[in-house]
This record gives C-alpha cells, structure tokens and sequence, in this order.
C-alpha cells in the first residue's frame, strides 16, 4: 500500500461533495478515476494532495506526493528552467536530468517564458516538474485534456514507464472512457459525490455480464446494473450471478459498458 484513503470527505455548507470514500493505491498501479463534472473528482484529488482539508475520514501515505491540478499552475514569467530551480529548492528530492529530460522528449524549450509556451507544452512542463521531485504518488486532474491524440498517447505511455521502473503509484482523473482500457490496472468512480465503484479493473470486468434475450422485467441472474428494453428484447449488465441458459445470450462486457453503466445510476433505459 503507498495511499490509503478511509471514509473521506468534504462538505461546502449544507452540501456534500464527497463522502464516505475509501480505497487504496498501490506500488506501480495505475489507477483511473473516473466520475461525470461534478462528481467529487477534484475535490478528492486535492484532499489527497494535502491542498484541502477533509471534513471526515483519513488519507494514510507512504512517501512523497505530486499534483498536477487542471490548471496546471505555472509562473508565466519564468522559463522551464526557472520552474525547475524553485522546484529544486521546494523539494527534498530532486532530480533535475529527469525534468530536463522530460521536457525535451516533449519539444519544450527550456529558455522560453511558460506564458509564451502551448497550452500543450505547458502541460509537460507541469509534468516534468512533478516528476523531477520522483513522487512515490503522482495524482494528475485531466493532465492529458490539452494534448493532442498522438502526444496524448505518448505521454501515457512514458507514465506507463515510469510505474512500472520506479514503483511510483498513479492515480489519474479522466473523462475520456478510452483512455481506461490497456492503460489502468484500477478503477475509482464516482457519482454524485460517492463511490460507486472501486477495485481491480479486471476483477470488476470479470465480475460483470451482459444477458440478452427475450423481453423481461428482471435479470435471469446477478443484480441488475443498467437495463434497456425493446419490443423484442430485453439485455441487462449484472454483477454476480450464474450464467443462464437459452434463450439468454451473454455478451462479453466492455470498459465502456461498465463504466457507462454505473455512470448512469443503473435502473432501466
């Protein structure tokens, strides 16, 4: 375990934006935390940060933590390099070559003032800061969102990397389904300022069917997750359960159907 977060939340007033979380990362996983506008997403990030203080539950953490907030704060008036050198003073750790080296994979330069750098190029100067301080936690909020697809990919593919060769956990806030698949090894999702699901992603997927057959008010089996009837047919993704026979057909269960499907609140369509 590197973060343990227990029963955490935060309330604005009369209102909740989270309550009730708990799940753990671990070494050299990377974990998808996924949730509509609105859910709780940065909120728990910035609770896991340190940023905001939680009105109930704990975080426990081993090491060092890095955050990449969605507007990836940066001084305009310096360079990459300047970044870096207050990086270097504010941390305990530093690894200078890494950022450099981070920031040249991207095509950043170093000597230019980060208000005069792309959207996209400050976003890798904000990564190379985080992780020049070699986080043993790095929580990244939509980091990828300014990228275009093929820099997108290539920087996951780095952060891939970077787990896997150091051991540093990732938790990383995203709304684009795709991205989940062959990227996560865990899933966090929230509704509605709760947990609704949480777990190894392909025991989750495992856990999960999709029954098609004839028109139906109830699952042959499992507990209903979403359903959608049609005037021939009825098809239900489930947790749990055993498989059923004729005339049911189980279907393989995508990342996007288990997301979508708890996303929506379950029920029927």
């Amino acid at each position: 375990m590197t973060l343990r977060v227990q029963g955490l939340g935060k309330r604005y007033g009369d209102s909740w934006a989270l309550r009730d979380c708990s799940f753990e990362l671990e070494r050299g996983r990377v974990t998808a935390l996924v949730g509509a506008n609105g859910a709780g997403k940065t909120t728990l990030l910035t609770m896991l940060a340190g940023v905001l203080r939680p009105d109930e539950g704990t975080v426990e953490a081993r090491g060092r933590i890095s955050f990449v907030a969605q507007d990836k704060p940066l001084y305009g008036h310096l360079d990459a390099g300047g970044m870096f050198q207050i990086a270097r003073r504010l941390n305990d750790v530093w690894h200078q070559q890494r950022a450099e080296s981070w920031a040249r994979r991207f095509d950043v330069p170093l000597d230019r003032r980060c208000r005069r750098l792309s959207t996209g190029q400050q976003t890798q100067v904000a990564l190379a800061v985080a992780l020049g301080s070699r986080p043993d936690v790095l929580l990244l909020d939509e980091p990828l969102a300014s990228l275009d697809p093929v820099v997108r990919r290539d920087v996951m593919r780095e952060l891939l990397t970077e787990a896997a060769d150091t051991g540093m956990a990732l938790l990383m806030s995203t709304h684009v389904v795709a991205e989940i698949s062959g990227v996560a090894d865990s899933l966090v999702l929230l509704r509605g300022g709760k947990l609704v699901l949480s777990g190894d992603l392909d025991e989750l997927m495992s856990s999960h069917s999709r029954y098609v057959g004839p028109p139906a008010r109830t699952p042959p089996a499992g507990e209903v997750v979403h359903a959608s009837h049609h005037e021939q047919q009825s098809a239900f993704l489930v947790r749990g359960g055993d498989r059923p026979g004729e005339p049911w057909v189980t279907e393989p269960v995508t990342v996007e159907d288990l997301v979508l499907a708890h996303l929506t609140g379950g029920g029927a369509a």
